[in-house]
C-alpha cells in the first residue's frame, strides 16, 4: 500500500521539522528517565509531607535537581552531538548556566521590598537541553579545523587543551547570557501556565496534546516544556499536575474499551489486547491508528483527556516526577502522597469520557465499514518516521513482512560485522535479491529504521534494545553460520525465489584496496610464536604498534574486547581489535596478519589465522570484506595455509579484489 512506503522524510513539511525535534529532545530526557524516577523516590518519601520524612536524606533531593539531572541531560545531549568528548564538554558548559542563574536569582531577591515574595532557584533543564548539544557541536566543529593538521606526539595535548578550552568558553557564555535567557523563558512559561490553572483553562491544553500525540508531535511540548516545568513545579511544591497531561493512560483505555464492545472486525478483535498493552505497559502509540482510521474519534479523546486535567486540577492531585512510560504501574509510582484517591479518579474518570463519546460515535456508523486498522497502522509508522514496536499486535505481520534493509552489528563495527555482512551480502546477491541492502555498523550507531539484524549470539540482548521492532537473528560463526542461508530461505518465502545475478548497482563489493598500503610487509608473520589466545592477540597488536599505527594503550583493549565477546569469526579465523571507546588510541588504519600452523585454542576453537584490526574510519572495511571472501573459499584457505613468503600472503589477499563483484568463489 502507498502509506506504508511513503516516510515523512519524503514528505517534507512542518510537522516533520518538529516532530525530529521532539524527537531529539526525547533521546535526551528518556536515557535519564531512571534518574528522574530516582529522585522522584527520594522525594516522595523523604521530604517533609512524604511519606518517611528524613531530615538527612532529604538533602539529597534539592542538589540532585538543581545539579545532577540537569548535568545528566546536558552530557546526554552532547553525546548525541560528539560522543564522549561532546558528553563531557557540555555537562561542563551546563555548569554555567546553572551558576548564573543562580547568581540572576540571588541578585534580584537582593533587591526586592520588605513583605515582596522572593524567587526560588530556576533548575537548568531547559537550558542544558540547549547547551549540552551546542557546546558539543562547537567543539565537533573545532576539532575538524584541525583535524590531521597536528604534529604526530601532540595529538593528546591538542584533545585535552582544546575541549578543556572549549567547555571554558561555553560555560563563561552560559553564566553571562544562556542563563538570563533562560530564566526569561521560564519565568514566562510559569506565568502562562499559572494563568491557565488560575482562569480553569487547563483541560484546554488537550486539545493541543491528544492530536499531537496521534501525529508524534507530543515529544517536543512534552520534554520541551511539559517536564521542565513539572520539575520546577516538583521542586517547590512536591508535585505537579503538568506530569499528568499527557502521561494519563486513561483517554486511550476508553477509546480501545469502545472499540472492544462497539467496534468490528480486526479492529474489536485486537482492541482488549492493545488496551492491556497501553494501560498496563503504558505504550500510548498502539492506539494511535485506531484514531487514524477513524479520525472523528480525535473528539473522544480530546474529551477524555479534558475530563482528567480538570479532575486533576479541582482536586488539586500531582505527580512528584515524570510517570514514563505512560503506565497505570508508573503514575501510581509517581504519585505524591495523599493524591491517590484524586489520580485515580482522575485516571478512570477520562477513560470513562472517552469510552462514551467513542461509544456514541461508533454506534452511529452506517453500513459494515470495518476500517482499516493495517493501513492506519502504516500511516502511524509513517507519521513516526520508522517501524512501531507494537505494529505485529494490531496487524500480526511480523512473521511475513517484507525485508529490504538489514544490519550486521557488532561492539565496535570496524572488525567482525565488516566481514559478516560481506559474507552474508554476497549469500543475498547470488541468490538473485539484489533489492535488499547489507550493511554493517557498531551497535551503539543502530536505530529502529533495519528490518533484520544479525549479531553474535552474546550481543543480541543489546542489539534488541536499539532495534526492538526487527526481526533478530543470532549467529556464533560468522564465516560459514548455517543461519545465513536461513536468511535467504526468508527472503525466497516473503519476497519470492530471486534470479540469481551479480551484485547490483550501489551494493556490490568495493575495488580492492592496496593491501601493502593497509597491510605492511613486516606486519605479516607466517609462523607465529603465541601458544595461547592471549598471546597471539598480544602479538597481532604488537606487530600494528611496531609500525606504529597504534599507540600502546591499544593493545589492553584488544584483550577487554576479547573479554566482552569473542572475535572468533570460524573457519580457522580470528580478529582481535579494540574497544569503540579505544579508537583514539589509533593513529592511522592498519591490520597485522599472523599464521599459526599448528593452532591455537580460541575459546575452544581452533585458529589458524590472527589478524589484528586498527580501523581509524572506514577504509579497512575494503580489505575485511576481502579476507571474508577468502575465508569463505575452502581453496584460499588452503593457499593462505601453504604460503611460503609474505608476498604469498598479500597476493592471495589480493585476489578477492580482482574478482567481479559479486562472483562466485
Amino acid at each position: 500500500m502507498a502509506t506504508a512506503t511513503e516516510t515523512p522524510a519524503s514528505r517534507g513539511g512542518a510537522r516533520v521539522h518538529v516532530q525530529r525535534f521532539g524527537t531529539f529532545l526525547s533521546n535526551m530526557i528518556m536515557p535519564n528517565i531512571p534518574a528522574l524516577i530516582g529522585w522522584g523516590l527520594f522525594t516522595a518519601l523523604f521530604i517533609e509531607v512524604g511519606w518517611l520524612p528524613n531530615a538527612d536524606l532529604e538533602t539529597f533531593v534539592g542538589p540532585s535537581i538543581h545539579y545532577l539531572l540537569p548535568i545528566l541531560i546536558a552530557a546526554t545531549g552532547g553525546r548525541m552531538v560528539y560522543g564522549d568528548r561532546g558528553a563531557v564538554v557540555g555537562g561542563f558548559a551546563t555548569m554555567g548556566v546553572i551558576a548564573g542563574s543562580d547568581l540572576l536569582i540571588a541578585q534580584f531577591n537582593a533587591g526586592l521590598a520588605e513583605g515582596q515574595d522572593p524567587r526560588g532557584q530556576v533548575h537548568m533543564f531547559i537550558g542544558a537541553m540547549i547547551m549540552g548539544p551546542l557546546a558539543a557541536y562547537v567543539m565537533k566543529r573545532l576539532d575538524a579545523l584541525w583535524e590531521g593538521k597536528v604534529k604526530a606526539g601532540f595529538e593528546m595535548l591538542v584533545n585535552m587543551f582544546s575541549a578543556g578550552i572549549t567547555a571554558f568558553v561555553a560555560a563563561i557564555v552560559g553564566f553571562f547570557v544562556l542563563a538570563r535567557i533562560v530564566n526569561g523563558l521560564m519565568e514566562a512559561a510559569g506565568n502562562a501556565v499559572e494563568w491557565l490553572v488560575d482562569n480553569s483553562l487547563l483541560p484546554l491544553t488537550s486539545v493541543i496534546i491528544e492530536p499531537a500525540k496521534v501525529l508524534f508531535l507530543n515529544n517536543a511540548i512534552n520534554h520541551g516544556v511539559l517536564t521542565p516545568l513539572g520539575l520546577q513545579e516538583a521542586a517547590e511544591q512536591g508535585k505537579s499536575v503538568l506530569f499528568l497531561l499527557e502521561a494519563n493512560p486513561g483517554p486511550g483505555l476508553g477509546l480501545l474499551m469502545a472499540f472492544a464492545v462497539f467496534g468490528r472486525g480486526v479492529a474489536k478483535a485486537s482492541a482488549p489486547g492493545a488496551a492491556v498493552i497501553q494501560f498496563l505497559g503504558g505504550i500510548h502509540e498502539i492506539y494511535f491508528p485506531y484514531v487514524l482510521m477513524k479520525p472523528k474519534l480525535i473528539v473522544a479523546m480530546i474529551a477524555g483527556g479534558m475530563t482528567g486535567v480538570a479532575i486533576n486540577v479541582a482536586l488539586d492531585v500531582g505527580l512528584v516526577a515524570p510517570a514514563a512510560p505512560g503506565s497505570i504501574f508508573a503514575v501510581y509510582a509517581q504519585t505524591a502522597r495523599g493524591d491517590y484517591f484524586g489520580v485515580t479518579l482522575g485516571v478512570f474518570g477520562a477513560a470513562a469520557v472517552s469510552f462514551a463519546v467513542a461509544s456514541f460515535m461508533l454506534k452511529l456508523e452506517k453500513g459494515d465499514d470495518e476500517g482499516d486498522l493495517v493501513g492506519a497502522t502504516a500511516v502511524m509508522e509513517a507519521n513516526k518516521g520508522r517501524k512501531s514496536t507494537v505494529a505485529a499486535a494490531l496487524t500480526g505481520r511480523n512473521a511475513d513482512r517484507e525485508i529490504r534493509s538489514i544490519v550486521f552489528a557488532c561492539d565496535a563495527g570496524m572488525g567482525s560485522s565488516a566481514m559478516g555482512a560481506s559474507v552474508l551480502r554476497k549469500k543475498i546477491q547470488s541468490a538473485g535479491h539484489g533489492e535488499v541492502t547489507v550493511v554493517n555498523k557498531a551497535i551503539s550507531g543502530l536505530d529502529d529504521s533495519y528490518d533484520l539484524v544479525v549479531t553474535h549470539q552474546d550481543l543480541t540482548d543489546r542489539a534488541k534494545l536499539k532495534t526492538p521492532s526487527a526481526i533478530h537473528v543470532s549467529v556464533d560463526n560468522f564465516m560459514g553460520s548455517p543461519r545465513y542461508d536461513e536468511i535467504v530461505d526468508m527472503l525466497d518465502s516473503t519476497q519470492g525465489s530471486g534470479e540469481a545475478a551479480g551484485a547490483e548497482p550501489g551494493v556490490a563489493e568495493p575495488d580492492a584496496a592496496p593491501s601493502g598500503e593497509l597491510l605492511a610487509s613486516q606486519s605479516v608473520v607466517l609462523d607465529g610464536t603465541a601458544s595461547t589466545r592471549n598471546e597471539a592477540i598480544t602479538e597481532a597488536g604488537k606487530l600494528l604498534l611496531d609500525v606504529g599505527a597504534v599507540e600502546r594503550s591499544y593493545l589492553a583493549s584488544m584483550h577487554e574486547r576479547e573479554e566482552s565477546v569473542s572475535t572468533h569469526m570460524g573457519n580457522g579465523l580470528a580478529i582481535p581489535h579494540g574497544t569503540n571507546e579505544a579508537k583514539s588510541a589509533i593513529r592511522r588504519t592498519a591490520i597485522s596478519f599472523v599464521r599459526y600452523p599448528r593452532g591455537i585454542d580460541w575459546g575452544g576453537h581452533q585458529v589458524k589465522f590472527v589478524v589484528g584490526i586498527a580501523g581509524a574510519g572506514d577504509d579497512h572495511l575494503t580489505l575485511l570484506s576481502q579476507l571474508g571472501q577468502v575465508f569463505v573459499d575452502q581453496d584460499r584457505i588452503a593457499e593462505l595455509e601453504a604460503a611460503q613468503s609474505v608476498a604469498d600472503v598479500q597476493r592471495i589477499l589480493g585476489q578477492v579484489g580482482s574478482a567481479p563483484a559479486g562472483a562466485g568463489g
